[in-house]
Parts: structure tokens; C-alpha cells; sequence
């Protein structure tokens, strides 16, 4: 992990305020000292996400993720540690440290993103070379025009194995770099290196910042795989990034057209739709819908009407409503794609299409539509059935409101009472609603149990020292002029758990050297173990910040080292035994 001083790190979170830097990208509100939102890292419909802006902190007591306000940029841009640093420094106007730190992981992702970047003029160049004629006659012939196809920056993968990689190489990229950027593999014989696209037209995948992150290409004829996408890489992840959201971001509309392919994305573009973006080659998955979330307030999902189109519409409602994002459904006529249907209305595909979007409702409106067609509505059972689906619909539905106004189209269109159905939909809402305070409860029982705690595996067999440790380690960190008074009583070796162990020593050393025990808690400790330190510190239910609670996650701790493991147990004579009983029936008085 990269070093850098302290002092430094201090400086950069003086100078950035979370809050602050937090409300550019979600909603926040106060609530007492705090501040809290819907959370930008998972889906919710209830806010959990709080900023302790005391300490310049934050946790998420919905999925567990918890840091500084270098953590939050690393994980709201996708960013490693020393990037995120860097972003703040410049954000806050201060010059990075020159020698002091190993930023080695970092210059790879530069260099990463450099040699993406090589890659992207090469394929534009041979694309528009006499080499090229066949990808550009292609996507001519897809109705892109020229400066549509210099817009996106498309390109072309030369028919032969070593092109990208020598021109790469001239430019003075190591093969390692290259291997890391996934421009190029390994043979089988480990001897030399190849191409991993060829003979194919290449769409870049550029980042919101403009950074080349990765390229899918499509080869010209009917083989398979029809295309291939760069894998992840350091600064890639296709289940994280969306195609073209660096120009969607920069339209003025609150919404955003959600395509299945690059060419739907750039047809919809050139027809002036400039807010359309598309997955990766995955089905649309919940971090692209809080991506997603930060730049609209609607998504309009355009997916083909085939049948796999049709399940990935279903599948994609339910993501998007789960992040709280209303949803609009657009079905085009003849079963079209959105780029078959622009190029065949040529100079008319921005009306033809505009009148498609007008017209197309929500997705409760799609979804009841689908569900009559599955029923015979000209038969009691039929009804019925359609009736009872369309209910669990509605029980999804958070808005009574909305509730009402679709129990008052079911009747319609079944004759049963509006009273009658919003009823059944009360009854369904109250049992889901049981349904998921029983899980929360399980989740809670799961987490304080330690049951799957990889962070602490050792909490399951020790709960209740465990709980004394970090409560302990708590008051350390909130109050550090007590230190001495607890070297006193305490040492880490009193401690039953590695990892408790090891943050008392870390926020220990931190303190005796006059530092602020939090500043580099992101950086000298994992993901994981950064959100459960920061959870520790900031909240934890059970937490008493007195002197007699002091004593007392002292006194638990201390008892709990004296007890005799099961081996001295065994080994014991029959007066050690009773001795050892006789204190462990004091202890529980």
C-alpha cells in the first residue's frame, strides 16, 4: 500500500469536507449531528447511509461499507487509494508529495490508461487506412456517417496476431503493461505474445473522466462470439461501467435511454438521443444502477423484443426500482432494435423514434400489459389469475398512490371492487413487509453472532470479549488522553482476538506518536477491515463513553485472558479444576 505522511493525509481531509464533496454525488439530509442518505454503493428504498461529520466519516449500516472521505472516492470513482488521494489534492488545491511514497500500483493503471489510449488511435488510424476498408465500409453500411464514427472514436483490429502489440512495443510499452491492459495475451507456448482483438471493428469504452478504459470489438460476419470485450483489468470492471456514459452525462435531459449494444447507443446518438448508454456484454447489474442514479432521475429501458430482451427488461425493472429509480419502458414497433428502427426511418428516425419514447409508459403499465397477455380474460379462472398476479405487482409498488391508481385498472379490466383488490394488496404489503423485518433480524443475529465474519473470524467463539475489545478500542480512539491509564491494565496480549489485538496496537502506536489514530485507517488495512474499523469507532449500538464502562470492558477482557485453555484444562489437577470453577462461579454472580 502507498505511504504517505500523515501529515499530509491530515491536510487533505482538513481541506476536504465529506459532506460537502458527498452532496455532488447523492441527496443528503441532517439528522441530528449527522447526515444521511440512500446509499451510493448498494440499492435501498430507506435511507442508511450516515456522514459523522464530527470525524469526517461514514458508514452504511444497510451494506456494511464504511470509511474517510478517501475511501468514498475510491469506491463513488473507481479509484485505487493513491488515485483518490491525487483527486483530492488537486480538489483542494495542494502539490502531491515527489519521493516519499511506492506508487507503483498507480503508475501501472497510468500506464494502463496510456496504453489504452495508444491502442485507440492505432485502431482509428488503420480503420481509415487502406487496411481498414472492409470495418469502415461496415459501419458505413450501418448508416454511421463519418463524423459520427471520429466522434466515438471506432476503429479497426488488423487480421493478423502481432500488430497492436509491435506498435505498442515501439512506443515503449513493456509486454507486462500490455498483458495488464488485456491488449494482449500470452501464446500457449509462452514465447511470444498476441493480439487479443483482430479482424474486427472496435468500439473504445471511455470513462466519465475521458480515460480509455477498455474497447469491445465485433467481428463482420456471423461467427461467435459476436463480440469480444476487454476482461477487467485495473481500471476496468464491466459489471461496474457503462458505454457512452461520457456523453450521456454531458446531455440535458433527466433521463437516460438504457440500450443492449454499442451500436443501438451510437444510432440513438447520431439521431441526436445523446443520453443513451448500454451494459458491458453482462446483464445490467445493481452498482451500473447507482451508477446510473447519480446522472438522471429516470432510466427508459430500450431493450430488444425478443425473448432474452424481454427477460432482461423484467430482470432490469426490478434492479433500477431497487436503487429508487422510476422506470419508463419503450417498445418499438415490429420487434425492431433501436438501430434497425432509426436507420429505417432515415431522415425521419428522430421523430419516428421521439414518438416511440413519448408514448412509452412506465413499468408498471409494461408489466401489467405482459401479465394480461398470459391470461384468458374472457374466462373467470383466467381473471382471477391475472388478478391475483397483478396484486403481487402492486405490493411492490411504495407509493399508495400508485397502488391506487392501478387497483383502480385492475378492477376495470375484471370487475372486481377497488376496495377488494387495494385489501388483498394491504394484506400482501403487511406480509412482505414481515418478511423483511425477519430477515433484517437474521442479518442483525448473523452479524452479532459472527457467524461469516471473515474480518474477525474468531467473534462466533468469543462474542463477549469480542464486544468488550471494540468497545475498548472505541474509547481509545475517542478518547487518547486516557492511553496510559489503559497500558496500564491492558496490553495487546490480553486481548482474545488477532484482529482486535492488532487494532489496539495500530491506534496504540498511532497515539503515542502524537498522530491522529483515524487519518490512514484506509490505507494500512483492507476494504473490509477499513468499514469494520470505522463502524467500531462511529457506530456501534452498545457503546458507553464513561470511565465505569471503561473499567468494566477492562474487567471482561482481563477475566476473559485468565480463564485456562481447553489443553490446561485437561492437564489440570483436581484442585487447579476447582480452583478454576470456584473463580468462574464468582465471575458469573
Amino acid at each position: 500500500m502507498p505511504r504517505l505522511s500523515d501529515e499530509f493525509i491530515s491536510e487533505i481531509k482538513y481541506r476536504n469536507d465529506l459532506g460537502e464533496l458527498a452532496g455532488s454525488y447523492m441527496q443528503l439530509k441532517r439528522r441530528g449531528r449527522n447526515l444521511v442518505g440512500l446509499c451510493p454503493f448498494h440499492g435501498e428504498k430507506t435511507p442508511s447511509f450516515n456522514i459523522y461529520t464530527e470525524n469526517g466519516s461514514f458508514y452504511c449500516f444497510g451494506c456494511g461499507t464504511g470509511g474517510d472521505i478517501i475511501t468514498f472516492v475510491m469506491k463513488i470513482e473507481n479509484l485505487d487509494y493513491m488515485e483518490a488521494v491525487k483527486f483530492l489534492a488537486e480538489r483542494a488545491g495542494m502539490t502531491m508529495p515527489e519521493d516519499d511514497y511506492d506508487d507503483s500500483m498507480s503508475k501501472l493503471r497510468t500506464r494502463i490508461y496510456e496504453a489504452n489510449r495508444e491502442a485507440a488511435r492505432f485502431f482509428y488510424s488503420k480503420l481509415v487506412s487502406k487496411e481498414g476498408a472492409e470495418g469502415l465500409r461496415y459501419l458505413r453500411n450501418r448508416g454511421l456517417a463519418d463524423s459520427t464514427i471520429r466522434r466515438f472514436g471506432l476503429g479497426f483490429a488488423p487480421d493478423e496476431r502481432f500488430s497492436l502489440g509491435n506498435h505498442l512495443r515501439s512506443r515503449g510499452f513493456t509486454e507486462a503493461e500490455m498483458i495488464a491492459a488485456n491488449l494482449v495475451f500470452k501464446s500457449r507456448s509462452g514465447n511470444s505474445v498476441l493480439d487479443r482483438f483482430y479482424n474486427r471493428v472496435m468500439f473504445p469504452i471511455i470513462d466519465v473522466r475521458g480515460n480509455v478504459i477498455a474497447f469491445g470489438g465485433r467481428i463482420m460476419s456471423d461467427q461467435k462470439p459476436k463480440y469480444l470485450n476487454t476482461s477487467d483489468t485495473l481500471v476496468f470492471n464491466k459489471s461496474y461501467n457503462l458505454f457512452s456514459l461520457n456523453n450521456a452525462k454531458n446531455s440535458k435531459s433527466d433521463s437516460l435511454i438504457l440500450c443492449e449494444g454499442y451500436m443501438d447507443v451510437i444510432s440513438l446518438n447520431q439521431a441526436g438521443f445523446t443520453n443513451a448508454v448500454a451494459t458491458l456484454g453482462t446483464a445490467l447489474t445493481a452498482d451500473q444502477a447507482s451508477l446510473m442514479k447519480r446522472y438522471c432521475k429516470e432510466v427508459i429501458l430500450c431493450y430488444d423484443a425478443d425473448e432474452a430482451g424481454q427477460k432482461a427488461t423484467a430482470r432490469a425493472i426490478n434492479i433500477l426500482r431497487g436503487v429508487g429509480l422510476p422506470v419508463r419502458v419503450i417498445s418499438i414497433p415490429d420487434g425492431k432494435d433501436p438501430d434497425e428502427f432509426i436507420r429505417r426511418h432515415g431522415d425521419k428516425g428522430h421523430a419516428a423514434f421521439q414518438n416511440v419514447l413519448d408514448n412509452s409508459g412506465n413499468d408498471m403499465d409494461y408489466r401489467l400489459q405482459k401479465l394480461k397477455l398470459r391470461f384468458d380474460m374472457n374466462a373467470s379462472q383466467g381473471k382471477l389469475d391475472y388478478l391475483n398476479e397483478g396484486v403481487k405487482l402492486l405490493c411492490e409498488l411504495d407509493n399508495p398512490m400508485e397502488r391506487e391508481l392501478y387497483a383502480s385498472r385492475l378492477s376495470d379490466e375484471t370487475g372486481v371492487s377497488r376496495d377488494s383488490i387495494l385489501e388483498q394488496v394491504r394484506i400482501g404489503v403487511k406480509r412482505k413487509e414481515k418478511g423483511r423485518r425477519k430477515q433484517q433480524f437474521s442479518q442483525m443475529q448473523r452479524r452479532l453472532s459472527g457467524r461469516d465474519d471473515s474480518v474477525n473470524p474468531q467473534r462466533a467463539d468469543h462474542p463477549r470479549v469480542t464486544n468488550a475489545e471494540e468497545n475498548l478500542i472505541t474509547y481509545l480512539v475517542r478518547n487518547p488522553d486516557k492511553l496510559t491509564y489503559i497500558h496500564e491494565r491492558v496490553s495487546p496480549d490480553d486481548f482474545s482476538t488477532i484482529f482486535n489485538r492488532k487494532l489496539y496496537a495500530y491506534f496504540s502506536d498511532k497515539i503515542l506518536n502524537n498522530l491522529d489514530p483515524m487519518t490512514t485507517v484506509s490505507a494500512d488495512f483492507s476494504s473490509k477491515e477499513s468499514s469494520r474499523i470505522f463502524y467500531i469507532v462511529n457506530a456501534r449500538e452498545n457503546f458507553a463513553n464513561t470511565p465505569q464502562a471503561l473499567d468494566e470492558y477492562i474487567g471482561i477482557i482481563l477475566k476473559e485472558k485468565a480463564k485456562p485453555s481447553e489443553s490446561e484444562i485437561k492437564n489440570s489437577s483436581s484442585d487447579e479444576f476447582a480452583d478454576f470453577f470456584s473463580r468462574m462461579k464468582n465471575d458469573h454472580q
